[in-house]
């Protein structure tokens, strides 16, 4: 596995602190090289992007930019490629088996090379994001994050924010948007409404899971046991996250994405949000999913759950070839890119 170079990292991140000061992000701080919180001490991601093209796969030249935002206690890490020309700007939002880095390698970095400004969050309890002790993270608080994230950027910069979201980010991108209302796209990767018995009993790791699990995770949530954390491989089918049975290990092995474990009081609030928009009155903005053809995880009927009862904005979708899941496949991530890139065209500065 490569290993970044320490020195070179340091050239690379001072030319994107540079960079960053003269947009006026005022409102974040950088992260130290040597901080426990910045990807450069972490080997999980390095590992996992030895499974994608090497086209994708981050070099010194290319790194994301790494800040922190404070959110309600809560120390944010942001990966970010900025572009003052680009009349668009992308979030990335990651799932419950991802962090952002990983969706800097497969969308942010590739959206970056066509000119576009991208930014992937580490949610609460994912990632490298530090978590307050004294602020227990729901479902609700990622909607209510994204949702005050859209508005701070919108306050320092008018572009139009475009959400994308992989896994259970796709559902989340729905939500925020629903909240918020200031978004001009979203992009999935599956839309998933776990309120749907179906969507439970095909995306938890098994029937006992869906039908008996959660609904104790419900209960449990109102009671002092909302605490207790279980790992996200038992209660859900992570072991669909990837295709590759190698980098499903290093998935796996990565206790910041896939081998991370959620509370009960997380669970239950993700199994049972209700949106502020239903589907069927869902105004905000146009949709498009990127639906991977080999995903054995949420195959495409499950987000047509949602989308079919989408009747007030544009739905596009669009099915990438021979992709899992989280797609490592090179053909999969080139469609991807360039599904992305029309949908990105088609929004027009207000």
């Amino acid at each position: 596995m490569a290993i970044l170079k320490k020195s070179a990292i340091k050239t690379a991140a001072a030319i994107s602190v540079s960079t960053l000061l003269q947009t006026g992000h005022a409102s974040e701080s950088p992260i130290p090289q040597d901080s426990a919180q910045s990807y450069h001490q972490q080997a999980a991601w390095q590992e996992i992007q030895q499974f994608l093209p090497e086209r994708l796969q981050l070099d010194l030249g290319n790194l994301p930019l790494e800040r922190i935002w404070e959110w309600q206690g809560h120390q944010v890490h942001l990966d970010r490629y900025l572009n003052p020309s680009s009349k668009v700007r992308v979030i990335l939002l990651h799932g419950v088996g991802t962090n952002g880095r990983q969706m800097s390698l497969i969308v942010g970095a590739p959206l970056a090379r066509h000119g576009y400004e991208t930014v992937a969050i580490d949610l609460p309890n994912y990632g490298l994001t530090q978590v307050d002790s004294n602020h227990p993270v729901r479902y609700d608080d990622w909607v209510q994050l994204v949702s005050d994230f859209i508005d701070a950027e919108l306050q320092r910069d008018p572009r139009p924010i475009v959400l994308y979201g992989l896994s259970a980010g796709g559902m989340l991108a729905y939500h925020a948007a629903a909240k918020n209302r200031k978004v001009a796209g979203i992009i999935g990767m599956t839309f998933l409404d776990q309120r749907f018995q179906r969507v439970r009993d095909e995306t938890a790791r098994n029937l006992l899971m869906s039908r008996v699990g959660i609904p104790f995770a419900e209960v449990a949530a109102h009671t002092p046991l909302a605490g207790i954390k279980l790992p996200m491989t038992l209660v859900s089918k992570m072991s669909a996250l990837v295709n590759d049975p190698n980098a499903l290990k290093a998935f796996l092995a990565d206790k910041t994405s896939a081998g991370n474990w959620a509370s009960l009081r997380f669970l239950a609030s993700y199994e049972n949000y209700v949106p502020l928009l239903e589907p069927s009155e869902f105004d905000v903005c146009p949709i498009l999913l990127t639906q991977p053809a080999e995903d054995h995880w949420t195959p495409l009927p499950l987000s047509k759950l949602v989308l079919d009862q989408v009747h007030k904005v544009p739905v596009t979708i669009v099915e990438l070839e021979g992709a899992g899941h989280y797609p490592v496949e090179d053909r999969g991530l080139q469609q991807l890119e360039t599904a992305i890139v029309v949908f990105l065209e088609g929004i027009q500065p207000e």
